[in-house]
């Protein structure tokens, strides 16, 4: 069957034309997307006390920093399989299940950018603010409490959690615990917050996913990490 064309004869209209202008719309929305977040950081970093510079400093450290997994471990576990095996017994097949036990192992790593740069900013700013110590450590223990119950490990992806909810109860707690200096408390809750309660409080198991390493502060929590201090800083105001 031979379909008609609308178009005039002579045009000839390439099957990739439409594929390349997806391309550089991606592009663009992408760069969008970047200058937005970094403005946004921006400002997240200097309500606590950073400058331009060293705001930028840390998003390049974080950013080169989550291609970075530095090994720290290995987790061993057995996991019981089905054996698909059988017998052949005068020329016929018989299927024969049986149990067998796999042992497999996880390479435990801490994610240069996801996880080692937010502690370190973390501890410099509990350290340089000592009254908001104890306000703080009820916060991330609140923040950590509720993203672990939150938490699922999936099989293959990993230890997902709500987007939404370490950032919401960290600028909570610091809103409630540090009315007078919310920023500060607000980011410390939601980065350690979201780092134990994803990651430290699950790494029981965690060699049952399936994956050969765990990342902690990596694959895709660096994101996560990262963007959760920040909205949490961001949400304090609205409170």
């Amino acid at each position: 069957m031979v379909e008609q064309s609308n178009l005039p004869d002579g045009i000839v209209v390439s099957p990739h034309h439409g594929n390349k202008l997806l391309v550089i719309l991606a592009i663009i929305l992408a760069i969008v997307v970047i200058t937005v977040l970094i403005g946004i950081g921006q400002v997240a970093f200097q309500r606590i006390g950073f400058n331009s510079l060293e705001y930028i400093l840390i998003l390049v450290g974080t950013l080169a920093g989550s291609a970075v997994n530095i090994p720290v471990g290995q987790l061993t576990s057995t996991e019981p399989l089905m054996d698909a095996g059988g017998v052949t017994v005068f020329g016929l097949y018989y299927k024969i299940p049986r149990l067998v036990y796999r042992q497999t192992s996880t390479v435990i790593a801490v994610n240069l950018g996801g996880a080692v740069i937010p502690v370190i900013v973390s501890i410099y700013l509990l350290a340089t603010h000592l009254g908001l110590f104890a306000g703080a450590l009820l916060g991330i223990f609140v923040t950590s409490v509720l993203v672990h119950l939150m938490a699922r490990k999936v099989r293959g992806v990993g230890i997902v959690t709500p987007a939404l909810l370490p950032p919401i109860v960290a600028a909570v707690m610091a809103y409630l615990l540090a009315p007078h200096s919310p920023a500060i408390v607000a980011y410390v809750s939601g980065t350690l917050g979201a780092l134990i309660g994803a990651d430290l409080s699950n790494l029981r198991g965690i060699s049952k996913l399936g994956a050969p390493m765990a990342s902690i502060g990596g694959a895709g929590t660096m994101d996560g990490v990262f963007l959760t201090g920040i909205i949490a800083v961001l949400l304090v105001p609205l409170l």
